[in-house]
């Protein structure tokens, strides 16, 4: 059956749909011979699809793993300005596997890895609003920010705005939200006048991190993929 290339790259393995768009683009497809381009459909059973003159191999198993994001990292799986990366912490996972989001540098906590495309997708994709709680740690005027937080707030020409906001202890809340912005949660603080002192994603969906150490990785569980409807 003919699917567009980017669900079949994704699909092998190869890439996130995203990253197929850059290699279609790229002229690094090609089937039966030919360039592709992007919104091309193809047959794997009866075509053949090449990345990099490497044949396309048939739709597999995936992997999906949780990560316990520390402080220092960036959620890449490279860095031209050799910062140190997520990819170093799960480099002994026996698959290719890429961020599904972002956590900056800054931030910690829960961060998916996977090298589902399909997954990627419905994850990230505004459409789906996947709920994201954070715990907060900050400095300022909290009782003052509560209201500002729980509305709309206007920032660089987007519009921000939380799920919930709870105050959890003298400084620190828990907050969630669906968008997905980036750097939403301390820029949202920012706005309500608070400096974020410490930020950590706890659940993302009705997946929590759990007790996960700083630093570890391990893959998830049957039932935690079945959550996720993968």
């Amino acid at each position: 059956m003919e699917e567009r290339l980017q669900k079949l790259l994704s699909a092998a393995g190869v890439c996130s749909r995203r990253q197929a768009e850059a290699y279609i683009l790229a002229g690094r497809v090609t089937v039966n011979g030919c360039q592709a381009g992007l919104g091309d459909k193809a047959d794997p059973a009866r075509d053949r699809i090449e990345v990099d003159g490497v044949r396309l191999s048939a739709a597999r198993s995936h992997t999906y793993i949780m990560l316990n994001k520390p402080r220092g990292y960036v959620t890449t799986l490279s860095d031209e300005r050799g910062r140190k990366t997520v990819a170093q912490l799960v480099a002994d996972c026996p698959a290719r596997v890429w961020p599904v989001g972002r956590l900056d540098m800054d931030s910690e906590g829960l961060l998916l890895l996977t090298d589902d495309g399909g997954l990627t997708q419905r994850l990230t994709h505004p459409s789906h609003a996947v709920e994201k709680e954070y715990h907060v740690q900050v400095l300022g005027d909290v009782g003052r920010a509560l209201p500002i937080l729980s509305a709309p707030i206007f920032d660089d020409g987007d519009e921000l705005t939380a799920d919930r906001v709870e105050r959890t202890g003298a400084h620190t809340l828990t907050v969630v939200i669906h968008q997905g912005k980036k750097r939403q949660v301390r820029r949202m603080c920012a706005a309500a006048g608070l400096r974020v002192e410490r930020l950590r994603r706890v659940r993302e969906g009705e997946l929590p991190l759990g007790g996960l150490k700083p630093g570890r990785w391990r893959f998830l569980t049957v039932e935690e993929q079945a959550v996720l409807q993968v």
